[in-house]
């Protein structure tokens, strides 16, 4: 099973790889706005390196689960 197919699986079956999915992609939103805001305010500094580590998290926790899957797909 190709990876796109593996996900597109996932999103429907596994409720939290959808919740992080929608996390990741929120982060991503968030972190794209104050990208947008020039000079960034020291609170806006702060954010945008918690939702750095936040999105990397959730991406993380995404991997193990497709591997998770992918492992029982064979098995």
């Amino acid at each position: 099973m190709d990876q796109e197919t593996l996900i597109e699986r996932l999103m429907a079956e596994n409720e939290e790889f959808r919740r992080l999915r929608g996390e990741h992609h929120a982060h991503d939103q968030e972190l794209e706005a104050l990208r947008r805001t020039a000079p960034l305010s020291a609170d806006q500094q702060w954010r945008m390196s918690e939702l750095k580590k936040l999105k990397l998290m959730a991406k993380d926790r995404m991997e193990a689960i497709i591997r998770h899957a992918r492992s029982g797909v064979t098995a």
